[in-house]
């Protein structure tokens, strides 16, 4: 076996970032325990529930991997990986099978012990007949998962993958206790610093800081934290401004001088992935047409999007996913606006214009609806004609996004490209939302998955994104920096997580009362 060190990643481009293979993020001293965290959060909807399998939006992601529960691995605020339940991992020189030594003396908030078997379970359930998982396409590849000691696992794959560890991290793949799996989501059962002392979907969770944890003196400050569902971003500004709240996400540019301008809140900008989309089904008419896509490619005016939705808050993208926070982005020549071009390409379609629907909502990105009607006026001047439907916020990720055929999206990215690329653009992926099933694709998906030589990783993963630029079915307009506001109450560290929102979705565990 090969121990997967900070030193050889860096030798060989095993995976994107920094991999420290054991420990723990170093806490400045300033941090102390103690107070009350209470935050105003968006993406919280009536049918959240402790399933990690259903987990999309940061209420949740917050709630569960933030506080409740742990993940095998962790991604820490400066990109690096480290271990959370377990310790540290090696792997065969071929990256295909993979062992993780389990932290020992962790028990889970009913007081059962944490081991292997509750490793293996709780994987399984993405791969379960009928669970519809976001992350059964990181989970599908293990073709075995063996139980060595009560602290160590093995898990073979069907091929090499040099980011395996990363994929352990995602917010999907929660520890549960063996044998209780349906009492643990019932009540919020895990092995996180927080325990669930009240918990209301869509409404409200309240979590209260356990003693004795393997993390004390690490994370967790504060004896209470409490989230609260604010999914309007006007309700959010007000509840922050009028101090009803210590922290809110996703601020509203339109306003962002209000909270600029009061001294007792200061505004948070990382640079990440997370990156605005406009994702269509390419196995329906009329997306299944390259020329259409092209169309629709040329039609959109990325630059004034950036300008007028994000005010510059982000950078332009070229309609791949692959972000300013990953190892092989490929700095691509974004499809320019051009009108004559998307004429071009529906006579190619056999077509002079066409009539689009373009469904769009605030629950996708802030801004949406403006978004959508950016791209219906430029659009319109090469022929294509969309039509914006503005759906309700509540219900849009169940009810309009994978099943309307064109509609607004957001994603946050992930920490490396083949995270990203299996978990939306995989054949047959649960969250594939354009339907893509590009043969050369796929074919590189599966290549560079397991190629150690960084050099000839970079150019699988450069061409993928030329792809995916110049064919795909999701129109990727820009990246978004995370802008999200605290109240000087709330100390955070110098560093602040750039992978999801609000640190990672960990400032229950990273904060602490100033």
């Amino acid at each position: 076996m090969t121990r997967i060190s900070r030193r050889g990643l860096l030798k060989s481009g095993a995976a994107a970032g920094v991999l420290a293979a054991t420990g723990f993020p170093v806490r400045a001293q300033t941090a102390k325990r103690g107070g009350r965290l209470v935050a105003g959060l968006s993406g919280a909807n009536t049918s959240d529930s402790w399933d990690g399998r259903t987990h999309s939006d940061l209420f949740m992601n917050a709630s569960a991997q933030g506080a409740v529960f742990d993940s095998l691995t962790e991604v820490a605020a400066d990109g690096s990986l480290i271990g959370e339940l377990a310790t540290d991992w090696e792997a065969t020189p071929d990256a295909k099978v993979w062992t993780f030594n389990l932290r020992k003396g962790v028990t889970f908030h009913n007081g059962k012990s944490f081991g292997a078997d509750d490793v293996i379970e709780s994987l399984q359930m993405h791969v379960a007949e009928g669970a519809k998982s976001g992350a059964q396409p990181l989970v599908a590849p293990i073709t075995e998962m063996k139980k060595i000691t009560e602290h160590q696992v093995q898990f073979t794959l069907e091929a090499g993958n040099a980011d395996f560890p990363y994929l352990m991290s995602d917010y999907h793949l929660l520890i549960y206790p063996a044998g209780q799996i349906e009492e643990a989501i019932a009540q919020g059962i895990g092995t996180g610093i927080y325990r669930v002392k009240s918990f209301d979907p869509g409404v409200r969770f309240v979590g209260e800081r356990v003693e004795n944890h393997y993390k004390d003196g690490r994370a967790g400050w504060f004896d209470e934290i409490e989230y609260i569902a604010i999914n309007d971003n006007t309700a959010r500004m007000n509840a922050l401004l009028t101090g009803q709240v210590d922290a809110i996400n996703r601020i509203d540019f339109k306003t962002e001088a209000l909270l600029k301008a009061n001294p007792n809140v200061r505004i948070q900008e990382v640079t990440g992935n997370q990156h605005f989309t406009f994702p269509m089904l390419t196995d329906l008419e009329p997306f299944n047409d390259v020329n259409i896509r092209k169309a629709l490619k040329f039609g959109i005016n990325r630059q004034e999007m950036l300008d007028k939705v994000l005010m510059g808050h982000g950078r332009v993208a070229a309609d791949s996913p692959i972000g300013p926070a990953n190892q092989y982005m490929a700095e691509l020549d974004p499809i320019p606006y051009d009108p004559d071009q998307a004429k071009f390409y529906l006579k190619q379609a056999g077509m002079d214009s066409i009539n689009v629907d373009l469904s769009a909502s605030s629950a996708a990105f802030e801004g949406a609806v403006d978004a959508a009607q950016l791209y219906q006026a430029s659009a319109a001047r090469g022929g294509v004609n969309i039509n914006v439907v503005q759906e309700p916020a509540d219900g849009y990720w169940s009810n309009v996004w994978l099943k309307k055929p064109w509609c607004a999206c957001y994603w946050s990215g992930r920490a490396t490209e083949d995270w990203m690329f299996t978990s939306a653009y995989a054949a047959g992926a649960p969250w594939n939302d354009s339907h893509w099933d590009h043969p050369r694709f796929q074919e590189l998906l599966i290549t560079a998955r397991a190629e150690l030589d960084s050099g000839k990783r970079r150019d699988q993963y450069t061409e993928m994104q030329m792809i995916l630029r110049d064919e795909g079915g999701v129109i990727i307009p820009m990246f978004a920096n995370w802008v999200q506001a605290v109240s000087n109450k709330i100390a955070t560290p110098e560093n602040v997580g750039n992978l999801w929102q609000m640190d990672n979705s960990r400032l229950a565990e990273r904060w602490w009362n100033a």
